[in-house]
């Protein structure tokens, strides 16, 4: 298989029903909507679907039981259902199924898609609905969930008539998997689950009008290829694009083609090994200074897959001032959205960074190579001057820092990280290597705390034979950690790390930092009596080892640094049931290095109070 072909279909999972396909129709079966329905998620592929029943999908449940390719995981919470769907699909490149009936099941919801919308992630949510004579009459759990989802969906479907599942399944694998990946919603009416109708495989598909580019121009190109050659100080921007589309092999050949260095940012890490001389780290708020800085004193980005969120950017208008911008992208929305691209690429980024390749070796061969010695020369000393690291704590007590890097350290080789928000998550993404694609699970757009556990979950449940580990804060476990349940219950062995500061620890930085040590309501393992406080560990409510135990999982604690590596090999060694390890750590530890919100990354500080110098910025 030629690089063009393998870019245009391989990475994105697709159903197996096109317009016009050639394939002869299967025998028709006289079936319910509800039969039709889970036949044909056999038939797009689906393998786990997570999910909770209730009276509108109820009739969806019973075929369940008859179907040896769909395995169904009752979850505890309809959340869970959506970010366990997120995990599997973030871990195995395939399309992640959940499922819940109307009202507030389908509203249940709405926080996972919003999550994978804003992170591109290919989810199918499947919805019972109220019967279509009754929608807008106000039925008992009716809840417009088309209406609701609709600027969070890349598209979505109310079915009224059994007919129509077979096609509306197709379509909606299709648009999850294609262009740019995302969440779809199928609103299926009751009465649509329980009429008699048939079943034919593969369906026409009817999509008029969406075609997703993936094909670059050459032309475009060809600009991008000699902007490169004539740089003096590029940078590679990568963003989750690249991962999704399969292209990390590519984009390896493409850097050391170029000698270019290389960010990654918080959804791409793994996309580009972390442990290769050319990888300055992740940009952003809490990216490496030599990241940050990378970008800001180039003179060209190529951006690969990603869309120059704030979050990496800093103040926008201030943000690279010096560079032209080459934006590649396969959503043509994103480009030129928050920044001017001069050589705007729409396309696939496997098919753009192969093409690129051939343009650049091209343009070598015609003598025209790039200088970057002087850049590396200050790319070097911003690394050497300011790499990333943590001071132990003066009292003996564990540092959140060290407990996440041990982690990674000790775990078996192709581990998977899933992470949930705040502090543990930025220590997460700079204290772990990843080396490997799809082995880094977070929310980054949404910034969703309750992801790691069932992330986690619909990971391990999509590749059981690897460990995967949940590195969650108090805070963030306290919203979904009754997922544990259902991981029990369902031989779904996850480990859970809880870096327990009995705070919600990144609201409390912003405090220390901004709001003169005012911690108003951050406190969570004490009541308000504590003033803010430290309380002795005994005392903290609740008291994690018991839950877990509770929920049929392992609990273990860990509150001396001597015992670290011991409590974490304990865990590891541990397979056969879910594992929490309540890590009791400092809690007055910050994420450096930081750009304050609203500012320009020209200000980002080291550690607190520590402004790097780089000298005199360059100007062209």
């Amino acid at each position: 298989m030629s690089m063009t072909e393998q870019a245009t279909g391989a990475h994105h999972p697709q159903p197996r029903a096109r317009s016009g396909a050639a394939q002869q129709p299967a025998t028709v079966e006289h079936v319910t909507g509800a039969q039709s329905l889970i036949r044909s998620l056999e038939e797009v592929g689906a393998e786990v679907v997570f999910g909770i029943p209730g009276g509108a999908i109820l009739p969806a449940y019973d075929p369940m039981m008859d179907s040896s390719k769909v395995r169904h995981v009752l979850v505890r919470h309809e959340q869970g259902a959506g970010h366990a769907a997120t995990g599997y699909a973030q871990a195995t490149g395939k399309v992640g199924v959940c499922m819940a009936t109307s009202g507030p099941g389908a509203t249940n919801l709405v926080t996972p898609i919003a999550d994978a919308h804003m992170d591109s992630v290919p989810l199918v949510a499947i919805t019972g609905q109220v019967a279509s004579k009754a929608i807008g009459t106000d039925a008992f759990q009716e809840a417009d969930i088309c209406g609701i989802t609709m600027p969070i969906t890349k598209h979505n479907w109310l079915v009224t008539d059994a007919a129509e599942i077979p096609r509306t399944i197709a379509e909606a694998f299709h648009v999850a998997s294609s262009g740019r990946p995302g969440p779809v919603l199928v609103d299926i009416a009751k009465d649509a689950l329980q009429a008699r109708t048939t079943f034919s495989w593969p369906p026409h598909t009817d999509l008029p009008g969406y075609r997703p580019v993936t094909k670059p121009h050459a032309k475009q190109i060809r600009e991008a290829a000699k902007l490169i050659t004539q740089a003096r100080r590029p940078v590679l921007y990568v963003g989750g694009g690249v991962m999704k589309a399969g292209a990390t092999a590519e984009l390896k050949v493409l850097a050391e083609l170029t000698g270019a260095p290389v960010t990654t940012t918080l959804m791409a890490l793994g996309s580009f090994p972390d442990s290769h001389p050319q990888h300055l780290g992740m940009p952003g708020m809490h990216g490496s200074v030599a990241a940050v800085t990378a970008l800001q004193k180039s003179d060209l980005i190529v951006a690969l897959g990603a869309r120059f969120d704030d979050r990496v950017t800093g103040k926008l208008d201030s943000f690279a001032p010096y560079a032209k911008i080459v934006h590649a992208d396969i959503d043509p929305a994103e480009i030129g959205k928050n920044r001017a691209a001069d050589v705007p690429i729409v396309g696939d980024a496997r098919e753009v960074i192969a093409d690129l390749i051939v343009a650049i070796q091209a343009e070598h061969a015609e003598g025209h190579t790039g200088d970057y010695t002087a850049w590396w020369a200050d790319l070097d000393r911003w690394r050497r001057t300011y790499p990333l690291g943590y001071d132990q704590p003066e009292d003996g007590s564990l540092s959140p820092q060290q407990v996440i890097q041990r982690i990674g350290q000790l775990a078996p080789k192709d581990t998977i990280y899933a992470a949930g928000v705040g502090q543990h998550q930025m220590w997460a993404s700079h204290f772990i290597d990843y080396e490997q694609p799809r082995t880094w699970l977070n929310s980054g757009g949404a910034g969703t705390m309750g992801y790691a556990v069932p992330a986690a979950m619909g990971a391990k449940a999509g590749a059981p034979d690897r460990t995967v580990w949940a590195v969650d804060g108090d805070g963030c476990f306290q919203m979904t950690n009754q997922e544990l349940v259902t991981c029990a219950l369902n031989n779904i062995p996850i480990k859970v790390a809880v870096i327990n500061n009995g705070a919600l620890g990144m609201v409390r930085q912003w405090q220390t930092l901004f709001y003169n040590q005012r911690y108003s309501n951050t406190v969570l393992h004490a009541g308000p009596e504590s003033d803010g406080k430290e309380t002795h560990a005994g005392t903290r409510v609740p008291d994690f080892v018991k839950l877990a135990d509770a929920m049929g999982c392992v609990g273990l604690r860990c509150e001396d640094p001597a015992d670290l590596d011991k409590v974490i090999e304990e865990a590891n060694a541990i397979n056969d049931r879910p594992v929490v390890v309540d890590f009791i750590v400092h809690q007055d530890a910050m994420v450096w290095p930081m750009v304050a919100a609203g500012t320009s990354n020209d200000e980002i500080l080291a550690a607190r109070g520590v402004r790097p110098d780089f000298g005199d910025n360059e100007d062209d």
